[in-house]
């Protein structure tokens, strides 16, 4: 017969501090829901009516030291560079048939460029045949001057013959007739004039003889000059680089339908140069250069000479130095006036290629303790320098003194340390919010 035991029951509790405690637990939860509630309830009325509570960031003012530098992206390429331009016919623009592609490297000797040369091939043809027709024209003129000069001769002896012989007539008038010796007197002076005239003809046409051969030897000298200008011409219209380098495209500047603001296209094929105009530079790869665009801002705070520290994006984890070499005019727009700043390296490396991006930095200065702030923080308007400190109150402007700045930072003067400024104008802000709250305000 088998038995069963029976365990006591646990006595159950009922006492106030339970009672107690179940009530918080309940209460509490009550309160979570009633405040998520609250908070969806708020997230919602915010959503349907767009109405949002606006944040001004802010910034502290710190004391410290600050180094200024101004920071940049550049292009690598060569320096002393050799420029290429068009050559200087005489005649219209010209066409480019061949044009190597930048950035190809070049040996000294090979072709970079060539010119339609059909305008100046007609002129060398042209100028040939006058060359070879005005030297048959020379030599037609000599012959005809020396048959002539044995003409003359002929007729020149003749005539001293004639009077040789009309003198011996006259020898004998004594024992003539009267009349027959008048005119043997006659026949001698005829004789003698004739003589003169034909020497006087004779010099006369020797000059005509000599300036006639003398204007074709002058056509025929301006056939061979043209000849060896339109050759000339030819020949240079073959452009070939005098020194190892790349070859480096110059923006057409050419075009004539342009808009405001818009990169120019560099040359290629097709396209027509003016007589000397630059179209390309092959840069020696012995003197490295970087070209940066810098904002004209920034242009009283660097010079030339200046230490630069230079990062090829190509070659990571190596810094490069450099210095200032040249400064270019400003150029852009209005609002956004910048200047070319090329940097000669001074040890370039075996990795180096034309074309490879680099960031700069240059550093224009250094101050020790001075108040700084971030450059957005700083206003001006109608000549005033000011920035809008946060106090219990709001936002309140108050003119500063501006040090020196660069596009990241500000020195000024006028501060407490350990302030706070906006980063944005307060005042904008809140006729940003008044102009969208009348817009909601409008019957829909």
């Amino acid at each position: 017969m088998s038995t069963v035991s029976v365990s006591p029951s646990r006595p159950v509790l009922n006492t106030p501090r339970r009672r107690w405690l179940r009530a918080g637990v309940i209460l509490l939860s009550v309160s979570s829901l009633v405040a998520l509630g609250v908070f969806y309830g708020m997230r919602a009325w915010s959503d349907i009516t767009g109405v949002k509570k606006d944040i001004i960031p802010v910034a502290k003012v710190v004391r410290g030291d600050v180094t200024l530098d101004v920071s940049a992206r550049g292009e690598l390429r060569g320096g002393n560079p050799e420029m290429l331009t068009a050559p200087m016919t005489g005649g219209l623009d010209m066409h480019l048939t061949t044009l190597l592609d930048s950035g190809e490297p070049v040996k000294a000797g090979e072709i970079v460029a060539e010119f339609d040369t059909t305008e100046q091939e007609y002129k060398l043809r042209e100028a040939q045949a006058d060359l070879a027709e005005t030297g048959q024209r020379l030599i037609q003129a000599k012959a005809m001057k020396e048959a002539q000069a044995e003409e003359d001769r002929y007729a020149l002896q003749k005539a001293a013959t004639d009077v040789r012989l009309a003198e011996l007539d006259v020898r004998k008038n004594p024992l003539l007739p009267s009349l027959t010796a008048r005119q043997n007197t006659i026949a001698l002076e005829a004789a003698k004039d004739h003589l003169v005239q034909l020497q006087h003809n004779l010099t006369n046409r020797k000059a005509t003889d000599d300036a006639a051969i003398a204007i074709q030897e002058a056509a025929r000298l301006k056939a061979e000059s043209q000849a060896k200008t339109a050759q000339l011409n030819i020949d240079a219209m073959t452009l070939r680089a005098h020194r190892d380098g790349y070859v480096s495209i110059l923006q057409n500047t050419n075009q004539n339908q342009t808009f405001f603001g818009m990169t120019l296209p560099a040359y290629q094929l097709g396209d027509t140069v003016r007589p000397g105009m630059a179209f390309a530079q092959i840069p020696d790869l012995k003197n490295w250069e970087v070209a940066a665009k810098i904002s004209e801002l920034d242009r009283g705070h660097i010079s030339l000479g200046q230490s630069t520290i230079l990062r090829i994006v190509a070659v990571p984890g190596h810094a490069y130095h450099g210095k200032v070499r040249e400064m270019g005019g400003a150029s852009g727009p209005a609002w956004d006036r910048s200047f070319e700043c090329r940097i000669a390296l001074d040890d370039p490396s075996v990795e180096l290629r034309p074309g490879m991006s680099s960031n700069i930095v240059i550093t224009t200065d250094q101050m020790k303790g001075v108040l700084s702030l971030p450059a957005q923080a700083l206003f001006e308007s109608d000549g005033r320098t000011f920035v809008y400190v946060q106090t219990p109150g709001g936002f309140v402007a108050k003119d500063v003194t501006l040090v020196r700045r660069n596009e990241m930072k500000v020195v000024i003067t006028g501060l407490d340390e350990g302030q706070f400024v906006a980063l944005s104008n307060p005042t904008e802000a809140a006729k940003k919010k008044s102009a969208s709250g009348a817009m909601q305000a409008l019957p829909k």
